[in-house]
């Protein structure tokens, strides 16, 4: 039966599981869902959406934050047939129109916030419906249930999607230029859930954290379509300030982090040491980190601890670890990814080191999100582990990694060039990225392939590998861009992270807290001196930051310099600093213009 390799079918066998579970709730199961519950949501938005016109082929946008009425809503429109997809709630009206027109939805199933915004993108809706607060104009979700015919054949409608049909769009970062809609079928995404969860093992009420927006599709994968195929219990998050409280709450089994989460978690452990009042639980907690390091180091190191160590780090665990781990809400995971982005290798082996299951994963939305992983008892940190079964690779003669398989989307919508240029006649997709693989399977990823740094001796380097190298030694840097490229030296942006600033300013009773007013701070400067020394320390000679600039701003997520899953604009960056980028290269050292620390280095 054709049906048996839908999202749809996945859900109607899950559902039938334990129909009292819960499903879907909000921190402190103040509103939850059961799987009775949520099934019969789904049966009802189907009903109404349905009385709309809407079935198979058509298209449907949501843009929400993370919330309990988003999965019966996004099921509900799948369960017609329809593609369900998500925008980003920071997309300007000039961005929605890009996206609504290349999606051609008809309806938008939404905040009241964003009514107005939506209709300032100029794209006709026929139907706008607000999951909050009536807006003139917009149906409620209980007006759009009502609109179901009693005669609207449920059953058949969701049975006659078939594995070929688009379950969902994607909309890439667009680094460059207008973002692109990725095309993923039913058949791309059951390949996906199944074959992942064959290397990561996912059951009935494993329970996941959703705050990631729901247009990322890493968010999509690990949550919603996760769900959909083993019924894992979900809790939304919808404040990312939030996110400390819910892991404590739900001790999740299952968690993915992009690494700016990590790195803000590391951070806060580190800080919580650093201001420990109490001296003898400050000397504990010392004492485990450091046991914990040694075991980092030598993970990283391909090497086992000794005995002694060994057993240092079984006491360190039962005595403190297990109690940190605990306190995060990270002490029942079987597994935790970090992926998206690179991570330094170093904040990786922060967690092993705590007793944390962590794995790096590598993959792409034009790849239905997660290509390569290993299971952390088998994860070699600093890699992405090995390419997920039943999909093959190659790697080009200029180190393109190229694949094939059934996780290979579709098509970009309307995009028929775009689509050629990633996609060759063989079915191989080119990734843009640039990776190497062990003689045991172990993939490395470089860089992407358009980024790579050519310094004005010709030498290639992955400007990626430096920052995340830089980054690792401070936690006071937010993001760093690096510039070199037909350059004689490499220099750095850096932006403090916005986070660690107003903490850093009291406990330096700096008084003034601003960013212009850090940037400008000896004491700052110099800390993130020592970093940029430190982490130079790791790199190359050629490699190395050789001078530095810190910017009087904080670069937000969609903004200039960020894409939405944080992701570097390089071209714009380089653009819009260029008059501070070349005064880094004048003859003498200007002011604002800085050096590492002398020594490291």
């Amino acid at each position: 039966m054709s049906e048996q390799n839908t999202s749809c079918a996945a859900f109607q066998r899950v559902a039938a599981i334990d129909p009292g579970a819960v499903a879907v709730r909000s921190i402190g199961g103040t509103r939850q869902l059961t799987w009775s519950q949520y099934a019969a949501q789904v049966r009802d938005v189907a009903a109404g959406l349905a009385a709309l016109g809407i079935g198979r082929g058509d298209t449907v946008a949501s843009m929400m934050a993370n919330r309990v009425e988003f999965y019966p809503l996004e099921v509900g429109a799948q369960h017609t047939g329809a593609t369900s997809f998500t925008v980003y709630n920071t997309l300007s009206p000039e961005q929605l129109h890009y996206v609504f027109t290349n999606a051609g939805n008809r309806v938008v199933i939404c905040e009241a916030q964003y009514v107005d915004r939506i209709r300032a993108s100029g794209v006709p809706m026929e139907t706008i419906v607000c999951v909050d607060n009536p807006v003139p104009g917009t149906l409620s979700v209980a007006q759009l249930v009502s609109l179901g015919r009693s005669d609207f054949d449920f059953d058949a409608t969701w049975q006659a999607i078939t594995p070929d049909d688009i379950v969902t769009l994607c909309y890439t970062s667009g680094t460059t230029g207008n973002p692109k809609g990725v095309e993923i079928s039913h058949a791309n995404l059951g390949f996906e859930c199944r074959t992942y969860a064959s290397v990561m093992p996912v059951e009935f009420g494993d329970r996941n954290v959703s705050y990631l927006p729901t247009a990322h599709m890493a968010d999509r994968v690990m949550n919603l379509y996760l769900q959909l195929y083993y019924g894992t219990q979900i809790t939304v998050v919808p404040d990312r300030a939030d996110l400390p409280a819910a892991l404590a709450d739900v001790h999740p089994t299952i968690w993915g982090a992009v690494p700016r989460v990590w790195e803000k978690l590391k951070a806060a452990v580190e800080f919580s040491v650093a201001t420990e009042t109490d001296p003898a639980r400050k000397a504990a907690l010392t004492w485990a980190l450091e046991a914990a390091g040694r075991k980092a180091a030598a993970q990283l190191a391909g090497a086992p601890l000794d005995d002694t160590q060994a057993a240092e780090w079984a006491r360190a665990d039962d005595l403190v670890l297990s109690k940190l781990r605990a306190k995060l809400g990270l002490d029942q995971l079987k597994w935790a990814l970090s992926g998206a982005a690179p991570i330094p290798p170093e904040t990786l082996g922060f967690f092993f080191g705590l007793g944390i299951p962590i794995s790096e994963v590598w993959g792409m939305s034009e790849l239905t999100c997660v290509a390569s992983v290993s299971p952390p008892a088998e994860a070699r940190l600093g890699t992405v582990g090995k390419l997920l079964p039943g999909l093959e690779a190659k790697i080009a003669d200029d180190g393109e990694y190229l694949v094939r398989g059934p996780l290979v989307m579709r098509e970009y919508r309307q995009e028929p060039g775009k689509t050629g240029d990633a996609l060759d006649a063989d079915g191989w997709l080119y990734t843009g990225d640039i990776i190497t693989e062990d003689a045991d399977g172990y993939l490395r990823v470089v860089d992407r392939k358009k980024e790579l740094i050519i310094n004005s001796g010709g030498k290639n380097m992955s400007p990626a590998n430096i920052e995340n190298t830089i980054k690792a030694a401070t936690p006071l840097i937010g993001a760093l861009a690096t510039i070199g490229d037909r350059r004689p030296y490499n220099t750095a942006l850096i932006v403090i992270d916005a986070e660690s600033a107003a903490p850093y300013a009291a406990a330096h009773s700096l008084g003034d807290d601003s960013v212009a007013a850090l940037a400008a701070h000896p004491e700052l400067i110099a800390e993130i001196a020592r970093g940029v020394a430190v982490g130079n320390a790791k790199l190359s000679r050629v490699e190395q930051i050789k001078r530095f600039t810190i910017l009087p701003a904080f670069w937000e997520p969609g903004g200039d310099e960020i894409t939405l899953t944080m992701k570097l604009r390089r071209k714009p960056i380089a653009e819009k600093y260029a008059k501070e980028i070349d005064r880094m290269y004048s003859a003498e050292v200007e002011d604002g213009v800085h050096e590492p620390a002398a020594g490291p280095a």
